[in-house]
């Protein structure tokens, strides 16, 4: 049902943007407008003013029932409940961990001592 009424929604919006710029400029504002078109005269734009408004009214109405049936007939559940929730982490097979390596703060570390430890690299020497 949501489906069907939003590609009449679609549609109609297509109409209506088409209408409105079929529709003869009044205005002169930027100096635009005002030429002679294809759909001159004075019966078309009354012709056109009508279907402007029958397709706004419908529009609206479209657009109005869309956001009932999206607070009102929509499905209650998100997307986030849809997620599968993981297995209880007591019975979960979890991959092996490696052991740290030595010097970086696991349990098998030597005791800190007071010297500074050797660079890995050799540092570069200093002008005295």
């Amino acid at each position: 049902m949501t489906t069907i009424i939003l590609i009449i929604h679609l549609m109609l919006a297509v109409a209506l943007v088409t209408t409105i710029l079929l529709q003869r400029s009044e205005g002169g504002a930027l100096g635009i407008g005002g030429g002679d078109g294809f759909m001159t005269g004075r019966g078309t734009a009354n012709v056109l003013t009508r279907t402007t408004a029958i397709l706004a009214v419908l529009f609206i109405t479209t657009s109005l029932t869309l956001g009932i049936l999206a607070t009102r007939g929509g499905s209650s559940d998100s997307v986030l409940d849809r997620v599968v929730p993981l297995a209880d982490p007591g019975t979960a097979d979890l991959p092996d961990v490696p052991a740290p390596f030595e010097g970086m703060g696991g349990q098998d570390t030597a005791p800190a001592t007071d010297a500074a430890p050797e660079p890995a690299e050799p540092s570069v020497p200093r002008a005295e």
